[in-house]
């Protein structure tokens, strides 16, 4: 009992410094172009996730072409995609907003699972789809009808492309031919995304350009450091601690990093919290757990 009370405890945690990560993007978005941002932010975490990789003397496997190729496309998705398009909405849109629609990332992966050959969209999965949906477009009216603060459909569609890309990351792990330990996972996707991150800001964004004033270096390095290396670690340690099998329960904690964020967006940034956000909250809170629903077995012959 002991055990599992502290996994819940790291799981919650992790989500917390997820949500976090709205408000940290938010202050680093303000100076700091996308692509720049996200190519510091992994040019900070990198050496973190190698001493850490050191320190548990994790070897690196034989990876064939397949893999090679697959890793380089989560790379894309999930370190540079995931954090450039977030980034780039949250110059639109206020960070409690994005922390919500952020948090559709369950149903969205669901949705995105059931296109996989052999699986299919029961029953919970639309439910968790459907509450997703109306978490966003409550958020859409809460932006639409408030005095002088418009919703901006591109910054929405840009955190929902964000969205996409860490779905997409997060199934593209079931096609590893090789399994990974989660440290070597994510220390391999920081080092393929740094130069893609950086090819991309050269070419976009000219980043020596960029003046990042000091509350843009601490909200940069806060996001490297905190949520994406003490958040895996976090994480990874929960799931450890729920055995074979907690995924599924472990999913359903994603419903607190749209918590954390719409919280954190008024304590630190000083966003006004309208009811319509609340309600949005809590439609996303549900899909979460929706989404996270135990599937039924099939009859096996």
């Amino acid at each position: 009992m002991a055990a599992r009370n502290i996994a819940y405890l790291e799981l919650t945690l992790a989500m917390v410094l997820v949500g976090s990560t709205v408000v940290a993007g938010k202050l680093a978005g303000a100076t700091v172009a996308p692509l720049t941002a996200t190519a510091l932010r992994l040019a900070l975490a990198l050496p973190a996730f190698l001493l850490l990789l050191r320190w548990r003397r994790t070897p690196l496997p034989a990876l064939d072409r397949h893999d090679r190729v697959l890793l380089c496309v989560q790379a894309a998705a999930g370190s540079v995609g995931y954090t450039a398009f977030l980034l780039a909405g949250l110059a639109r849109l206020p960070a409690a907003d994005a922390g919500i629609v952020l948090g559709t990332l369950p149903a969205v992966s669901a949705l995105l699972a059931a296109t996989l050959p052999g699986e299919r969209a029961g029953a919970a999965t639309w439910l968790a789809v459907a509450l997703a949906t109306m978490g966003v477009l409550l958020v859409s009216g809460a932006r639409s009808g408030a005095a002088g603060v418009p919703l901006d459909p591109a910054g929405l569609a840009l955190v929902l492309g964000a969205v996409v890309c860490e779905a997409g990351f997060i199934l593209g792990a079931r096609w590893l031919r090789t399994p990974l330990p989660p440290v070597l996972l994510s220390t391999l996707l920081a080092a393929l995304g740094l130069p893609l991150a950086l090819a991309g800001a050269l070419l976009f964004e000219a980043p020596w350009r960029a003046r990042p004033d000091a509350q843009a270096w601490a909200a940069l390095l806060y996001y490297a450091l905190v949520p994406t290396v003490a958040g895996f670690v976090l994480w990874y340690s929960g799931l450890a601690r729920l055995g074979a099998g907690g995924g599924t329960r472990a999913a359903v904690f994603t419903a607190f990093a749209p918590v954390s964020a719409v919280l954190l967006s008024a304590l630190v940034l000083r966003e006004p919290l309208l009811p319509a956000q609340l309600a949005g909250m809590g439609c996303v809170a549900a899909a979460a757990m929706a989404a996270a629903a135990p599937r039924p077995q099939r009859p096996t012959a």
